[in-house]
């Protein structure tokens, strides 16, 4: 079909679209650019002291909750270890496996580590391993925090105590570790295995020496840790864990050091503590009765191995003694212990 002349002088008469030419620039003043530009940068700033708010925040409430771990839940663990026992239980737990003694200290530990901590189960589930590892990091940082706190007060602590107890002839001193341990009498009673005599010269001379007789390891329980510091040799639970020492040690840590003078030594649960459930985690007891004996010794700054005494090994004696006793018998005195310190 033919296009008329007039059809064809119409389209060639419309115009083309037209389009804005980006090269061209709405004035703007400078001053009203730089406001802008400041008010962004503002912006920009108050953002950053946000996030950076933020990140301390979660870093001082993660210190702070980590000061629970050393001394409500594993006194040497590591929080990994804890974590990995658990994964392990869950993925034999179809497989009916025997776990190891150790194997299962740790699972209970991750359990004590969730009462401790009730969101830390469900916070560790929902985070990535970045997160995760970075909570973790913050966590030891306040239980490492709270240990050498711990520590650190009960040094001078336990000297005054011991110098009030047992009166000696020459007082133990609140600022040098050096003069105690078993070069002084005093610190050497406490310190002596529940089955000696700290009064036999012999004895007293063997442990001094180390001679293969009286080798004193974590073996065996120390006289601080009974009532009136004296051991029934054909009994050597009678008495076990009601040290007045070991109350003292108890409040200092968990409630205040002023609080620990008011101790009276008769197992009075209200006197001890505000809340009795922390008397009743083993976890709880066993890291007073480590530190004291530290505190005794003459050793200075905090180590697993003081010669034949491993500290780690009496911790998991202590643990082990109130959380694995061997029958309903044990059980029942443990239970009954228990409601010493706490009625």
């Amino acid at each position: 079909m033919s296009v008329s002349g007039s059809d064809h002088d119409c389209q060639n008469s419309n115009p083309l679209p037209s389009y804005p030419d980006i090269s061209l620039r709405v004035s703007t003043s400078p001053n009203a650019r730089a406001k802008r530009r400041i008010a962004a940068l503002i912006e920009e700033v108050e953002n950053l002291k946000q996030d950076r708010a933020s990140k301390q925040r979660k870093t001082t409430y993660y210190v702070s909750q980590g000061r629970a771990v050393r001394r409500m839940v594993a006194l040497y663990s590591p929080i990994e270890d804890l974590i990995a026992e658990n994964d392990r239980h869950c993925e034999d737990e179809e497989s009916d496996s025997e776990f190891t003694t150790e194997q299962d200290r740790l699972q209970r530990g991750y359990i004590e580590l969730t009462k401790a901590l009730p969101w830390f189960h469900d916070k560790l589930s929902n985070l990535d391993h970045e997160e995760s590892e970075e909570m973790l990091k913050k966590l030891k940082r306040g239980a490492d925090s709270a240990h050498g706190d711990d520590t650190g007060t009960l040094k001078e602590l336990v000297a005054s105590w011991v110098n009030i107890e047992c009166n000696p002839s020459s007082f133990v001193r609140t600022d040098d570790k050096h003069c105690r341990g078993f070069v002084s009498d005093a610190c050497g009673k406490l310190l002596c295995p529940a089955e000696w005599r700290w009064q036999d010269p012999v004895v007293r001379a063997g442990i001094r020496d180390r001679t293969t007789e009286f080798i004193v390891s974590e073996n065996s329980w120390p006289s601080f840790m009974y009532e009136n510091y004296e051991a029934d040799p054909k009994n050597l639970e009678r008495g076990l864990f009601k040290s007045k020492l070991l109350l003292m040690g108890f409040k200092a840590i968990f409630t205040s050091p002023s609080s620990a003078n008011e101790v009276e030594g008769d197992g009075d649960g209200a006197d001890i503590i505000e809340n009795s459930r922390r008397a009743r985690r083993r976890s709880d007891q066993a890291k007073v009765k480590t530190c004291i004996r530290f505190a005794l010794s003459n050793v200075t700054s905090w180590r697993t191995v003081d010669g034949d005494f491993d500290y780690q090994m009496f911790w998991n004696n202590i643990v082990d003694f109130f959380e694995s006793p061997p029958g309903p018998v044990a059980r029942a005195r443990v239970q009954e212990l228990l409601e010493w310190w706490t009625r």
